[in-house]
């Protein structure tokens, strides 16, 4: 790294230490200068003064160093603003607004050497108070533009770039095959004896029951019909629908069905026979003595 190259190489290390990544030299450059010359004429201006101070009030060597002290102090102040302002990655609007800021400024300045020490602090015409009303405004302007420069900064630091987000992968979705579905249904099932109403399972095909009367039943000596789901996806319906808590209703046109419907007619008849009975009271006694007997 030679001479030539090393401050620069450092006034670009400390923008993107301190800023960012530059936009422009220019602005490296034109900053910094800004706002390191109105720091050093910040501290010349206190130097003067301190030794403008040591002179006897009012005679020539007290203005001739304490009216460069003040120049310089007021210029010092509004150019370290501005300097910053131009280091900043800020839109244009607020570089022009502190430049504005920094033209009332020295129009202030130059009013001021105009007046001091003639017309100055209650002496002639007495101008100080336009003067630091001038020199006020344009330094209002000026703390306004630097202020909105860095705040809108700090919120360009705190918002990340899109290219900083990182993309979230989203898990590719879980396909299940129907082997699956069955194995698992399968596996479930397994073990498990399913009873309908609490009737206990039976392996045969009829219906049997007992009667304290004798009837016939040769019509209900026939086979029931059976009925199997077939295939995985009515049996994923099926579980659905148990999960779920869906009702459904079908109407079955199985032998099932007429034989449930012959009980009934037959616990009917029952009803019907005993209420006959109790009704009779003891001539139906007798006659089935008689019936017993093989009188009738």
């Amino acid at each position: 790294m030679t001479d030539s190259t090393e401050p620069e190489n450092r006034l670009f290390d400390w923008y993107r230490t301190y800023i960012g990544e530059p936009d422009a030299r220019t602005d490296v450059y034109l900053g910094f200068g800004l706002f390191f010359g109105g720091i050093a004429l910040g501290v010349l201006a206190l130097v003067l003064f301190f030794w403008g101070s040591l002179a006897e009030p009012r005679t020539d060597p007290y203005f001739a160093r304490i009216g460069p002290a003040y120049t310089l102090g007021m210029l010092s102040l509004p150019m370290a603003m501005i300097g910053i302002v131009t280091l900043l990655p800020v839109e244009r609007k607020a570089r022009y607004a502190a430049a504005a800021g920094g033209v009332v400024n020295l129009a202030a300045v130059v009013w001021f050497n105009v007046a001091y020490p003639a017309d100055w602090n209650g002496y002639g015409a007495d101008r100080t108070m336009q003067v630091v009303s001038v020199y006020a405004t344009g330094l209002t302007v000026v703390v306004g533009a630097t202020g909105a420069a860095l705040v809108a900064h700090q919120l360009a630091q705190a918002t990340p770039d899109p290219g900083d987000i990182e993309a979230v992968d989203e898990d590719d979705e879980e396909t299940i095959s129907e082997e699956q579905i069955e194995q698992d249904i399968e596996s479930a099932m397994e073990g498990v004896d399913m009873s309908w109403g609490g009737v206990e399972k039976h392996e045969g095909r009829q219906i049997s029951f007992t009667t304290d009367t004798d009837i016939d039943a040769s019509a209900f000596d026939v086979e029931a019909e059976t009925d199997r789901s077939v295939g995985v996806d009515s049996q994923v319906q099926g579980l659905r629908q148990m999960k779920s808590g869906e009702k459904k209703t079908a109407t079955s046109e199985s032998t099932v069905d007429d034989q449930t419907a012959k009980l009934n007619e037959l616990r009917e008849q029952q009803r019907r026979k005993g209420s006959e009975s109790n009704d009779a009271g003891e001539p139906g006694f007798l006659d089935r003595l008689r019936g017993k007997i093989g009188l009738n």
